[in-house]
């Protein structure tokens, strides 16, 4: 094979080419045409799809709670994975047995997760319910999921509940990767530790909070498991996601072009925010 790097390279760049090349371009191929059923064809429509996307009131609400979500998922993992990280991080003796721990909510598939909270956030049995009953924070005529205010908020439960362990243990492999020289100078000067926080470790994490902000995000907007096992995008449309808005029109209404349309609507939003904070953040690979 010689010294050409190609040999190794060709089962990335066949996989590759099957499972995201392909289905990227024979998703604009669908966006352009819809099947009809009665002709059991694709008929070209042209722009007609995209015409009624942006016309669509429910992709808009979808477009809406899908952002809600992400936001709100991300500020509490972030904030809540980086405050654990610091407290493992200043004791570290426990870290290798959290660790695996930790690890044991990323291998659960979401749908199992969806399942755990679902019947946890039953109305009469679930043991989340009562106790939110019991602390006076929830009435009982207003069950957590079928309640348009509170449904979005059990399935962010879920998701914060499964992937916080992923930016806790990011975050304190950032921490353990910062030189200890900054940290020993400023305790020597008498900085508090509040100030060490704000001062140093803020911000020479930056880069590797960025980075976790960044994965998350992205996987957070493709949201369809948790909504589709818990909520099923009710009580009406509370919860309903770009993802499992095309999932319904794709497979429930046999209208696979404009599902293909809502997907490719959905990159595109995804794209654009990305390299948007991928600027503002100055991230660097």
């Amino acid at each position: 094979m010689g010294d050409s790097p190609f040999p190794w390279l060709a089962p990335l760049l066949a996989m590759l080419l099957v499972f995201a090349i392909f289905p990227f371009f024979y998703n604009i191929y669908l966006s352009l045409h819809e099947f009809v059923p009665r002709q059991r064809a694709l008929v070209f429509v042209g722009l007609d799809n995209w015409a009624k996307l942006f016309t669509d009131e429910r992709v808009w609400n979808a477009t809406a709670v899908t952002f809600f979500y992400t936001a709100v998922c991300l500020a509490i993992q972030t904030s809540l994975g980086f405050a654990i990280a610091l407290l493992l991080d200043s004791d570290g003796r426990g870290f290798g047995f959290l660790r695996g721990v930790l690890t044991l909510t990323l291998v659960i598939p979401p749908a199992i997760t969806g399942m755990m909270f679902l019947l946890m956030e039953d109305a009469q049995f679930g043991v989340i319910t009562w106790f939110l009953q019991s602390l006076g924070l929830l009435s009982p005529t207003a069950p957590i999921l079928t309640t348009s205010s509170t449904a979005i908020w059990g399935v962010i439960l879920a998701d914060v509940w499964q992937w916080t362990p992923f930016m806790v243990l990011i975050f304190v492999s950032g921490l353990r990767s910062l030189p200890t020289e900054p940290f020993e100078s400023a305790m020597i000067d008498g900085a508090r530790p509040v100030q060490i926080l704000w001062r140093l470790t803020l911000p020479m994490m930056g880069k590797v909070i960025a980075i976790a902000v960044l994965i998350r995000g992205i996987d957070l907007f493709r949201l369809f498991d948790y909504v589709y096992v818990m909520t099923s995008g009710g009580p009406g449309v509370a919860t309903y996601t770009l993802s499992l808005y095309a999932w319904q029109q794709t497979f429930s209404f046999v209208k696979w072009g404009y599902g293909a349309t809502i997907s490719l609507f959905t990159l595109i939003i995804i794209l654009i925010v990305a390299n948007l904070f991928i600027k503002f953040a100055k991230v660097r690979w």
